[in-house]
């Protein structure tokens, strides 16, 4: 295995990482044509983004939908091939690892889908689903172990193991998003991408799936990037949290200090929005409303990708591309006016 050579300190990193991404790009490129096809332009999802994550702590990825969080995650688990960058889990350099290293490496990081529906198969009985990637690594001998292994699992998620032989369409959405996260751990990896995991499931269900994300962290030992777009949700579940807009990340710091002491306008606008219980305490509040919606990744603004609708930005915004700057230690943000 390729082992990690001594590289510039990457925002977040404060002790040896099991996670670390070094200017991660992904452009999917635009073509023209049906039989010629040429290349007009690109879309640039994400667009150098660099943090690290701890072994057994969870990174909060927020930002509006098309930021690129959802890329990035894919990115890091190889599903999407990067443009360029480097992702390192615990030592091994996944953007250039192939065939049998690869393949190793897939059985230590998994993924949690955003939509439960979706990302099961609907022909395959849940006891199957959740067997099938230990039969793939090779990780269990014979039926009853593996039954054996998939009835644990099931109790681990809160589900009845008598539930196995039924199918996806006879569970609810908070429950197929259960089955998702046993398939997730049965492999015992070290590090999961949950991809806004309760955003698809009621209110009044989200609570139980963050409990169970929380009780699975702490038995398995596990790694998250925890990616979701309800700032509230990631406080309760992130120890950092990292803000990305337009493919870039604008600001990133501990989670009380990036709650109590934002530093990024976008940041300022996105806390600005999250509701306050205490109606007294909401009235009082001052809202930072930001105009329009976000830009095409493929015709992003020059200068700050944020310019056209930051509330304080200036002339040097429209030219400067700021650069994500440490105001504090741990407290990382990308903006010239900070």
């Amino acid at each position: 295995m390729t082992q990690m050579q001594d590289r510039a300190p990457v925002p977040g990193q404060e002790v040896a990482p099991l996670l670390e991404v070094k200017d991660l790009k992904m452009h999917f490129p635009v073509t023209s044509g049906l039989i010629l096809q040429r290349k007009i332009g690109a879309i640039k999802a994400v667009d150098g983004v660099s943090f690290s994550i701890p072994r057994g702590q969870t990174l909060g990825l927020v930002g509006e939908s098309g930021s690129g969080k959802t890329t990035v995650g894919r990115c890091i688990i190889q599903l999407n091939e990067p443009t360029s960058g480097e992702v390192w889990l615990d030592g091994v350099e996944l953007t250039t690892a192939k065939g049998r290293q690869l393949r190793g490496m897939r059985r230590r990081m998994q993924m949690v889908f955003q939509d439960p529906y979706s990302s099961l198969n609907p022909r395959m009985s849940i006891g199957t689903i959740i067997g099938e990637p230990m039969l793939v690594h090779k990780i269990t001998s014979g039926k009853g172990e593996l039954k054996e292994q998939v009835s644990e699992l099931l109790r681990v998620v809160g589900l009845n193991p008598s539930m196995a032989d039924r199918y996806p369409h006879e569970f609810s959405g908070g429950q197929r998003q259960r089955i998702g996260i046993a398939r997730a751990i049965a492999v015992r990896p070290d590090f999961i991408v949950a991809d806004e995991p309760v955003s698809a499931l009621d209110v009044s269900i989200q609570a139980q799936l963050i409990n169970l994300l929380e009780d699975i962290q702490e038995q398995f030992n596990l790694t998250f990037l925890f990616i979701a777009h309800d700032l509230s949700v990631v406080r309760h579940m992130s120890e950092n949290v990292a803000v990305m807009y337009l493919g870039k990340i604008m600001e990133m710091a501990e989670r009380s200090e990036l709650y109590e002491k934002p530093l990024h306008p976008y940041t300022q606008a996105l806390l600005s929005a999250v509701p306050v219980p205490n109606p007294r305490v909401e009235a009082q509040r001052e809202r930072i409303v930001l105009q329009g919606t976000i830009p095409s990744p493929m015709n992003a603004p020059s200068g700050c990708v944020f310019h056209t609708r930051c509330p304080i930005a200036i002339d040097d915004c429209r030219v400067v591309v700021p650069e994500l700057k440490e105001y504090s230690p741990g407290h990382w943000a990308a903006c010239i006016r900070v």
